[in-house]
């Protein structure tokens, strides 16, 4: 894992951190079934999926970071049938 993927997994790990003491503390003050405490979690749900989502992306070998930053260059010609 790049150190760009290990300091995005490592920020939404804290943003979940967070959203999960915050929905906590709503559901303490609204109560347990409230509306507010359901989106409070389903905030908490939806980073926790992106999370996952983050952890399935392969990350780019050498040649597709060099084609990424030079385009043009014959490595990275792409050729349909």
């Amino acid at each position: 894992m790049t150190n760009i993927q290990t300091k995005a997994t490592d920020d939404i790990q804290e943003k979940i951190q967070e959203e999960v003491e915050q929905a906590r503390t709503v559901c303490d003050v609204s109560g347990s079934t409230s509306a507010e405490c359901a989106a409070a979690w389903d905030a908490v749900e939806e980073l926790q999926a992106e999370a996952s989502h983050q952890r399935q992306i392969k990350p780019k070998n050498s040649l597709e970071q060099y084609c990424d930053a030079n385009p043009e260059a014959d490595e990275c010609r792409l050729y349909e049938d």
